[in-house]
């Protein structure tokens, strides 16, 4: 398991990876040791240049645990695209089962890998900021970043 730090505009980051990719982005308050690797510099480049403005998508292998359920709706997460917004209820529609929106919301917050899998992107049914892990005012600033206005 590799470990490394980056500081951005929403304060530091911790990066974790596997020999099969990028297995957390999370928000940190303490760090550990350091143990980089080359797969955590080219993820810290792609984050500089999202941050910059430069970057709409990543480029990165990732390896999230996760339950079966928990992977499905991270596979959908990435597939709303920079600038755009889903709610719950589009992500279980979208995985076939649409009775669970509340499930759907439970594994978002549990999404091991911010910013690059958007769980940011994902809001409210009524068009407000819903939950996020690292906090609404994150979760503000990375959408309006992206150029999207949510209410509430």
């Amino acid at each position: 398991m590799y470990i490394d730090y980056m500081n951005t505009p929403l304060g530091k980051v911790e990066i974790a990876a596997s020999d099969k990719g990028i297995s957390q982005l999370v928000f940190a308050e303490q760090t550990m040791p350091i143990n980089g690797s080359e797969l955590i510099e080219r993820c810290k480049l792609q984050l500089k240049e999202y941050f910059n403005g430069e970057r709409k998508v990543f480029n990165l292998p990732l390896d999230r645990q996760g339950t079966g359920f928990q992977k499905s709706v991270w596979r959908q997460l990435l597939k709303i695209p920079f600038g755009k917004t889903a709610c719950y209820r589009d992500i279980a529609d979208a995985i076939n089962n649409p009775n669970a929106v509340r499930a759907v919301g439970a594994a978002n917050g549990k999404n091991p890998v911010s910013i690059i899998v958007p769980c940011h992107r994902v809001i409210g049914s009524d068009g407000t900021l819903t939950g996020y892990a690292g906090g609404l005012d994150r979760k503000a600033w990375l959408l309006k970043h992206e150029g999207i206005t949510v209410g509430g």
